[in-house]
């Protein structure tokens, strides 16, 4: 089972793991969540980027970039920080200094401005 999916399960022991499609979507929404740089610094500053597991799932998680998957995303941005969390050593670090996030949150407001402005 996936990280997310067995922390999941660890925290609700009554109850039986997703089905599927529940599945699916559990993991839509988190991916979807690394598109938030505030929850990125979250993550960052609670050592999550630091444990194997986690980086294991992230891995895990680059299924969505399969065009299938992709076209379920409304934050496809998600996936440029899936990598970045996975492979780029320097972002973790930064995700942990203020200006960083203050700094790739107002880029992607000036992409989203960009985008809407384009037929």
């Amino acid at each position: 089972a996936s990280y997310f999916v067995g922390h999941l399960k660890k925290r609700r022991m009554s109850e039986s793991l997703p089905s599927n499609d529940s599945r699916l979507f559990i993991e839509l929404e988190f991916v979807q969540n690394l598109a938030n740089p505030k929850y990125l610094s979250y993550l960052a500053q609670q050592g999550f980027l630091d444990q194997v597991e986690f980086i294991n799932f992230l891995k895990y998680l680059r299924y969505w970039k399969q065009p299938k998957y992709l076209k379920l995303l409304a934050f496809p941005q998600c996936l440029v920080f899936l990598d970045s969390l996975i492979d780029n050593s320097r972002f973790k670090r930064e995700l942990t200094v203020g200006q960083f996030i203050e700094y790739v949150h107002q880029q992607q407001g000036l992409l989203w401005m960009e985008k809407e402005k384009q037929p």
